[in-house]
């Protein structure tokens, strides 16, 4: 609509300012007396060599557009008003029409690769992992919804020193019934165990190079003791993406790319990209570090694995785009990263892209495994359900399938509380704060929608020969909403930051509530199908905001 709108300007123009510069003009009034969006004019009067008010004057007059039901001239702005009646009419019967697929891109696009969530094998699944498997999963739904085939990897860390010095600590410390009995916990108690004892122990971190060695020589023992941490802790974690209703095509960790490293390096070799530097091998970088790609001792690290897992994902998938959805902290790592690979003389390297993100804080700081200082996931969304339960029980008693709601409820809460930020921010989590049902929150779009469900209900029959007729002014707004949404979800893949669907859900969940606090909606009069059809789409957009999300809606709470 808007696009349509800002061409209509264009043409009134006669084609002096281009209609995609207006649309970037284009802005929405505080006050809705003003009109439904406003021009300033004032950015185009030097181009055009006229004054702001010539300028509207000359638009007022010219155009010509069925969207638009009259202009206002306030100073250098043009106010304008638009056709409810036709514009109603328009946006609730398409969504009528497509249903669940209004928003969806109609072209079948490419592959795209996401590269998230990525937890440590032997290592709980903490807070602090859960925001790039949240971000990466909304983003992998986002790219669907705009006509993207999602291929989703898990890029495990299940290779490096760290088992090195898991081994040594299970030959010192471990108990295999106690492991047994609760793997990742025992697992965690000996790896903090052992980074204790190392402050005192300088000779431990000498053995756990030794004890790494070994594995990447293939020792038998070694192999078996760290692909029984692997197995472990993969059968942890899926049961907690089930929980999270995520789900990847591919478990391709660290470990995957170790025959595929030594091509990568033989091709640096070969384009004379590597340098000798302090016995390490290197590639020389402008304007940043170079990048490592082997030690003094001939070890391998992050990054050749990484250009090993590019070029195997780019001759694999032949995707459009690879998306590496991991932390701010490793920024410098993805630029280095891309760079070799431009270097490298390959072009598709301007089609990798790191999604960084803010941190987790624990009371303003940064949670270590190390030392021992985390807040596991599996606990926080235990609680978040038991929260949900507990307000079920208070509110609905004798709702149906409380179990199913309250994970719902709780497991969503825990999601929107991370993508309703802008992923670049830090953020703090407090169960209080996101399981409210009022304010910015999970709980609050989920109720409203299960509200939009009662009323629904309560309706006489199905939806039938509506007469689209506007409804008044705060249900225009929510018409309004209803119409940007497949501009926001456009918006949100292209900007890959998910929150900007959450805010939008959260605008139309506010917007439909301040219109219902002050409608009666099921008043039996010529509009009720019009009042039930825009109630009808509320409740699908909400629905489809909050699985883009990757969270479910419960039709009663």
């Amino acid at each position: 609509m808007i696009t349509e709108i800002a061409k209509s300007l264009a043409i009134a123009l006669h084609q002096q300012v281009a209609a995609e510069e207006i649309e970037t003009l284009l802005e929405k009034p505080k006050n809705i007396a003003l009109g439904d969006f406003a021009l300033p004019c004032f950015k185009l009067s030097k181009q055009l060599s006229k004054s702001p008010q010539t300028i509207a004057a000359e638009i007022q007059k010219n155009v010509t557009c069925e969207l638009i039901q009259s202009v206002e001239l306030v100073g250098g702005y043009v106010n304008l008003f638009l056709n409810q009646h036709h514009i109603t009419q328009q946006v609730l019967s398409k969504m009528m029409i497509e249903q669940k697929l209004y928003g969806t891109s109609p072209i079948s696009k490419g592959n795209v690769v996401f590269d998230f969530s990525s937890p440590n094998i032997a290592k709980p699944f903490s807070m602090g992992h859960l925001r790039s498997t949240v971000i990466g999963n909304a983003l992998a739904n986002l790219a669907e919804k705009n006509g993207y085939k999602a291929i989703r990897i898990n890029h495990l860390g299940d290779w490096g020193t760290q088992f090195g010095k898991l081994i040594v600590a299970y030959h010192l410390w471990g108990n295999q019934q106690a492991i047994e009995a609760a793997p990742i916990k025992e697992l965690l108690k000996i790896y903090v165990k052992f980074h204790e004892e190392a402050q005192q122990d300088a000779t431990l971190i000498v053995q756990a190079r030794a004890a790494f060695k070994a594995l990447e020589d293939q020792d038998e023992e070694a192999l078996a003791l760290w692909q029984w941490f692997r197995e472990v802790s993969l059968e942890e974690f899926k049961g907690l993406y089930q929980l999270l209703g995520i789900q990847f095509d591919r478990y391709e960790g660290e470990a995957f790319y170790n025959d595929k490293m030594e091509a990568v390096v033989s091709e640096l070799q070969a384009k004379e990209l590597l340098t000798l530097s302090e016995g390490a091998y290197v590639v020389e970088l402008e304007d940043m570090p170079p990048c490592i790609i082997k030690k003094t001792d001939g070890a391998t690290l992050y990054a050749t694995r990484d250009l090993a897992a590019a070029f195997y994902r780019k001759q694999q998938y032949n995707p459009e785009k690879i998306y590496y959805v991991v932390g701010n902290e490793q920024t410098l790592h993805f630029q280095q990263l891309f760079h070799v690979i431009k270097k490298m003389g390959y072009d598709w390297a301007q089609d990798l892209r790191h999604v960084a993100f803010g941190m987790m804080l624990q009371e303003g700081k940064k949670m270590s495994t190390r030392k021992g200082k985390i807040v596991l996931l599996h606990d926080v969304l235990t609680e978040a359900i038991e929260t949900a339960k507990q307000s079920i029980q208070l509110k609905n008693p004798h709702l149906q399938n409380k179990e199913e709601v309250a994970r719902q409820v709780g497991v969503g809460a825990v999601i929107f509380n991370d993508l309703k930020n802008n992923r670049i921010h830090d953020i703090e989590f407090s169960i209080k704060d996101m399981m409210q049902f009022e304010g910015e929150t999970g709980p609050y779009i989920q109720y409203t929608y299960a509200r939009i469900h009662s009323i629904l209900d309560k309706a006489d029959g199905p939806l039938e020969e509506v007469s689209f007729q506007p409804l008044g002014q705060q249900a225009w707004q929510v018409l309004l909403l209803l119409e940007q949404f497949p501009r926001a979800i456009a918006n949100a893949y292209e900007q890959v930051d998910p929150s900007i669907v959450a805010k939008y859900a959260l605008q139309l969940a506010r917007a439909f509530n301040k219109y219902y606090a002050t409608n009666k909606i099921l008043a039996k009069d010529c509009l009720q199908s019009c009042r039930l059809t825009l109630c009808h789409c509320v409740a699908m957009i909400l629905n489809e905001a909050l699985a883009l999300l990757g969270i479910d809606a419960p039709k009663k709470m």
